[in-house]
């Protein structure tokens, strides 16, 4: 399975190039996909209103100058209770660590709740690079932005402050001029070309994914999971994708399922659009839905998640 990618592309390697990793942490819905999206400019990580979405590692190809930034977009840290949950918060503090700078993304209209406050202080003992970054300024008053980062830098000293807005862009050149500077020199590690390395099934079942979750956020709990079990190009340059979405009960397939049909068709129908338009070719989409009792429970989900199965 290929990754975004353009034939004959090559690795800058010359006397300024540098190249680095950036984790990107925070509580569940601070704005790090929204944000990754922006910096990246290509649409690699899901975005949706439920919280804990982005249960693995997806890393952002960006370019700045000489400078290759990916970053890692880690799972919202958050107090885990089930098995799932401990193997992406587990995933998120080992993509931070793997890193070499850490950028905190605190939601500035929620400021340091509980969850906020559990990462400040874990980060104390974590001897690396680190930048805070303030979401959503573009909605919260400038004394209460100064507040929040003098109380953030006074848990652990943070090497910068940045104020963004995630959603409209504001701030994000400055971070992004930063961070090339903050990158080690060397060759860069994927081709210029290159958007991410999340491999096209992956990235096609987790469009589909944020489609099933902006249609029934409400109604569904988050422990349904979408699996690419076919991709195959056809000799006209289109692809036929096949997928499944696991639920755990009969009642959830139901809402998924929807009256007549009627649901599922119209989160397909919108995954095949996107899927067109990310990865440029026509696509034949056909999702279907499968109970699959405890599947959170099965060392071989989380393995294709790229999660470690916490024991």
């Amino acid at each position: 399975m290929g990754q975004i990618n353009i034939p004959g592309s090559t690795i800058k390697d010359n006397d300024n190039s540098s190249a680095g990793f950036v984790a990107l942490i925070g509580a569940p819905n601070a704005g790090k996909s929204t944000l990754l999206n922006h910096l990246v400019g290509l649409k690699v990580s899901i975005v949706t209103h439920k919280v804990q979405t982005t249960r693995s590692l997806i890393r952002g190809v960006a370019i700045e100058g000489d400078s290759q930034i990916i970053f890692v977009d880690t799972p919202g840290i958050f107090q885990p209770k089930r098995r799932l949950e401990r193997a992406m918060v587990d995933s998120a503090w080992g993509g931070a660590k793997d890193a070499d700078i850490i950028a905190v993304l605190i939601d500035a209209k929620k400021g340091i709740d509980e969850s906020v406050e559990k990462i400040l202080v874990e980060l104390q003992n974590i001897k690396m690079p680190k930048v805070l970054i303030l979401n959503k300024v573009d909605i919260t008053k400038r004394e209460k932005l100064l507040d929040l980062a003098k109380k953030a830098n006074e848990y652990t000293n943070f090497d910068d402050t940045f104020m963004v807005s995630a959603l409209n862009g504001s701030g994000t050149k400055d971070i992004m001029q930063y961070f090339a500077k903050k990158m080690p020199q060397g060759p860069w590690l994927y081709p210029e070309d290159q958007a991410s390395d999340v491999p096209l099934r992956m990235l096609a079942a987790e469009i589909t994914r944020e489609k099933l979750y902006l249609r029934l956020h409400q109604e569904l709990p988050y422990i349904s999971t979408v699996e690419t079990d076919r991709w195959e190009e056809k000799k006209d340059g289109s692809v036929r994708i096949e997928q499944t979405i696991f639920v755990e009960r009969d009642s959830q397939k139901s809402i998924v399922l929807g009256k007549n049909g009627q649901t599922i068709k119209n989160i397909s129908q919108k995954a095949r659009e996107e899927m067109k338009e990310a990865f440029e070719q026509n696509i034949h989409l056909f999702v279907f839905v499968k109970v699959r009792e405890n599947w959170s429970d099965d060392p071989e989900r989380y393995k294709n998640m790229g999660l470690d199965f916490p024991h």
